[in-house]
């Protein structure tokens, strides 16, 4: 089985694919992903499926850029520091500093927290 980094590092190169049954894949079925800004909390692979697929719908290419990436495997935590990047419908690239925490069991994402400045994402993504 791949460490809990490794996992989270081909998550976040599944974005560059836009393939939403790819991204979907590496969930546990009881995942929960909480934006924190944004209340409430993404419960269950529907509703997780439904928040990436709005942020899918509105890009044409998606890019995360990992600056720095940490990982605990006693405890199945990784955390990263990234840029995420979106091309937009309009041919303009909006940039989001995010810092993401991941909680891992059995290989699956159990809980994803996206932490960033609301003011940025509602300037660089029209939120």
């Amino acid at each position: 089985m791949a460490d809990n980094g490794s996992i989270v590092t081909d998550f976040i190169a599944a974005w560059g694919t836009l393939d939403i049954d790819r991204i979907m894949s590496f969930f546990a079925p009881d995942a929960v992903y909480t934006n924190m800004p944004i209340d409430p909390p993404n419960r269950g692979i529907e509703a997780i499926r439904g928040m990436i697929g709005a942020f899918l719908g509105m890009a044409k290419a998606v890019e995360f850029v990992v600056h720095r990436q940490a990982e605990d495997a006693e405890t199945g935590v990784v955390m990263n520091e990234r840029t995420d990047r979106f091309l937009l419908q309009d041919g303009r690239w909006a940039e989001l500093r995010v810092m993401g925490v991941f909680e891992l069991r059995e290989g699956k994402i159990l809980a994803w927290r996206d932490y960033f400045d609301m003011g940025e994402a509602t300037r660089e993504l029209g939120l």
